[in-house]
């Protein structure tokens, strides 16, 4: 079975998606050939659009945007929705991963539903979406074996995910957090946010400056 694991974060760098995508590869067994897909541009070539129709599951993992998909990534699929009314079989199931800032998973529900209705309106097969909160500290968290620590509750819900991708079964979404309590995220957040403002020649009460 071919699965295309695709990154939808514009990052090139430090991207909490590539972090997922990576925790992921590592509970799947070697009979599944993965190829990685790296989607930072708004613009897919023909050739990139029928390598895509050769697979039999997409795996999508982003961050959210507004409640929403990226603008570039969401191009990328107007462009798949167009090329896929003149294929006839489309027998691909698709996954999604959205992480977010905030601290719960379920903040990740409206950018789900919307990669759900895309699926149905291309004529794909909606496999199951997993919400992930707090997903600003996940590249952070890169040296952290998967289900240990912080990252406890996101290693059933990717063990479970891959059972599911395994047999292109459909599941209900999950919605998971990181495992370490609310206001030390805020805390270190908000650290975070000082030291890059700091960098780039403000002051912290720039911070809460109106525009």
């Amino acid at each position: 079975m071919k699965t295309a694991f695709i990154n939808g974060s514009p990052k090139s760098k430090l991207s909490s998606s590539e972090a997922i995508l990576k925790d992921l590869q590592s509970c799947f067994s070697k009979n599944i050939e993965i190829i990685n897909y790296n989607l930072r541009k708004s613009f897919l070539t023909d050739e990139e659009i029928e390598t895509l129709f050769g697979f039999d599951v997409f795996v999508f993992a982003f961050p959210l945007y507004v409640d929403g998909i990226p603008s570039h990534l969401l191009n990328c699929l107007c462009q798949i929705e167009e090329a896929a009314k003149n294929i006839k079989d489309k027998s691909i199931t698709v996954y999604v991963l959205v992480n977010s800032g905030f601290f719960e998973g379920h903040q990740n529900r409206l950018a789900l539903d919307m990669m759900k209705h895309w699926c149905a309106k291309v004529g794909f097969e909606w496999g199951q979406g997993i919400g992930i909160g707090g997903g600003g500290a996940l590249a952070g968290l890169s040296n952290v074996p998967l289900g240990k620590g912080p990252k406890s509750s996101l290693g059933i819900a990717l063990k479970s995910l891959v059972d599911n991708i395994s047999t292109k079964s459909q599941a209900d979404n999950i919605f998971v957090s990181m495992n370490f309590p609310r206001i030390m995220y805020k805390l270190i957040g908000e650290f975070g946010w000082r030291q890059e403002i700091k960098k780039n020649g403000l002051k912290v009460k720039d911070l809460s400056r109106r525009l």
